[in-house]
């Protein structure tokens, strides 16, 4: 079988955003354009890289921030994953894997040319789905060992829904329940 490589599936002429675009002008573009993030370009160069999480992000560290205030370089992280466009596809996804990313800017030197995303492959390797697919289990995999962890650590304070009322407020470990103020006092 002929190698693959990552110019063969990735998209071309991706959605982008300039430096100075405001992130609530991004958000609006990937929600009309249905794409899960933008990268940065000056003049043909990728200079960032901004993804709904990273916006998603700013909104849960401060939640009274004017996302028109924001531009999209001061939130794009300094250091962007790449890949180049001869890499196969089999590089493409163990390192999708490694980061645990799921698409990567597409560049020659500094010029961006596409993006590749995990669907993108499996649009056109379908038999690629079972390393994938190990990839999105063993993330939410992680993710639970997270919350396991976070809830067997003692009477800890956490905001949530709680298990007894159903209310959300800030939460507490009472006889491995996630409960609240009111319904740990009546306890």
């Amino acid at each position: 079988m002929k190698k693959t490589f990552v110019a063969d599936v990735m998209t071309r002429e991706p959605f982008t955003a300039k430096p100075d675009t405001n992130l609530l002008e991004c958000a609006r573009i990937m929600i009309r354009k249905k794409v899960g993030s933008l990268p940065i370009v000056d003049k043909k160069n990728l200079v960032g890289f901004l993804s709904q999480r990273d916006i998603l992000w700013a909104l849960v560290k401060n939640p009274r921030v004017n996302l028109s205030r924001i531009r999209a370089k001061e939130l794009s992280p300094k250091k962007i994953s790449t890949l180049k466009p001869d890499t196969t596809l089999d590089a493409a996804i163990k390192k999708m894997n490694s980061f645990k990313f799921d698409r990567f800017p597409v560049v020659k030197g500094n010029e961006l040319l596409g993006i590749v995303t995990s669907k993108d492959i499996l649009s056109f390797h379908p038999e690629f789905y079972p390393e994938l697919e190990e990839l999105s289990m063993i993330r939410e995999e992680e993710e639970k060992l997270k919350r396991i962890k976070m809830t067997k650590e003692g009477p800890h304070v956490v905001d949530g829904i709680c298990e007894e009322c159903g209310d959300r407020d800030p939460l507490y470990r009472v006889n491995g329940m996630l409960i609240c103020d009111s319904c740990r006092s009546s306890i």
